[in-house]
């Protein structure tokens, strides 16, 4: 009566936002989905959707089969990879949620390279300005770069970053280098607003004079941080950004270090995953790969130049 395509079909609409989120997910368009769901439940006779509100709402009966629709596709999911153990391959689909601009410079390529390894794999990537917003049991790895306030799932990390406090040339020449972190009170900064952190709350930390913390005062601030990257280099504010993503700019001398010895907190690379997940052999092979492109870290290749004040 319900087959676990039908299940796996309506996990992704249970998990979306809306049916058109729903859609976008499945590739396909939202009227295939509305007629796809209203076939579904003409078929099992049970109403699983809610039409009576603007969301996307379940019925009882809805979550029900959400649920134990999960759990059945889990025990589905699991018997192939058993069986696709024992004859020696990787296969099954991934689903990956990373940041969007570490997404594009090293997971994008990573799963390619991935998939090229092992083509019996399927891979899902979607990019999000903070993965760990969505839910998490919607993706079999999580991408995080930065600071966890709080999380269930299971961590590794795939790569140390620091953050780098930073200005062009033009700038410091228009402005002068900070002799501390409270001159940043005096200076021209922009915030990068990501991960639902306090974006103009900026914190260091000193070997011999411990924590300092800065309210800034931003003249600028984004969600993008290649955005805050260029406004850098355009020598229109001083930055906090990651390591990752400035360290050729230091290395050619398009942004220099600033207040080296005071270090903002630092922003590794990590993998989250649930425990199901990360059982699977996609999961750990995807992870072993990732790693091994991270390794030995591509943005430590030198030490980073700074500024003298």
């Amino acid at each position: 009566m319900i087959s676990t395509d039908d299940l796996r079909f309506f996990s992704i609409v249970a998990e979306s936002a809306s049916l058109a989120a729903a859609a976008r997910a499945l590739d396909v368009s939202p009227p295939a989905v509305t007629q796809r769901l209203r076939l579904l439940e003409e078929r099992i006779g049970v109403r699983l959707i809610d039409r009576s509100t603007r969301h996307l709402t379940l019925t009882d009966e809805g979550e029900l089969v959400s649920k134990r629709g999960r759990g059945l596709i889990a025990e589905v999911d699991d018997l192939a990879e058993i069986l696709a153990s024992r004859r020696g391959t990787v296969t099954g689909h991934l689903r990956i949620a990373a940041p969007f601009g570490f997404g594009r410079r090293f997971v994008a390529p990573a799963v390619a390279q991935f998939h090229k390894r092992y083509p019996e794999t399927s891979v899902g990537l979607d990019l999000f300005d903070n993965p760990v917003s969505e839910k998490t049991e919607s993706w079999d790895v999580i991408v995080h770069v930065g600071e966890l306030i709080d999380s269930a799932m299971q961590m590794r990390v795939l790569a140390r970053n620091d953050r780098v406090l930073c200005a062009s040339p033009d700038y410091l020449a228009r402005r002068g280098a900070p002799d501390s972190p409270k001159d940043l009170h005096h200076h021209e900064c922009a915030a990068l607003r990501e991960n639902s952190q306090d974006a103009t709350h900026w914190r260091f930390n000193h070997e011999s004079f411990g924590t300092e913390s800065v309210r800034i005062h931003p003249v600028m601030s984004s969600n993008d941080g290649a955005i805050v990257r260029n406004w850098a280099l355009a020598g229109l504010a001083v930055v906090v950004r990651s390591e990752w993503d400035v360290a050729e700019d230091l290395q050619a001398g398009r942004l220099v270090r600033l207040l080296p010895e005071w270090s903002p907190p630092a922003a590794d690379v990590v993998a989250l995953l649930g425990s199901r997940h990360g059982r699977a052999a996609r999961t750990t092979h995807f992870l072993q790969f990732l790693q091994e492109i991270l390794s030995p870290t591509p943005w430590r290749k030198e030490s980073l130049p700074h500024a003298t004040s």
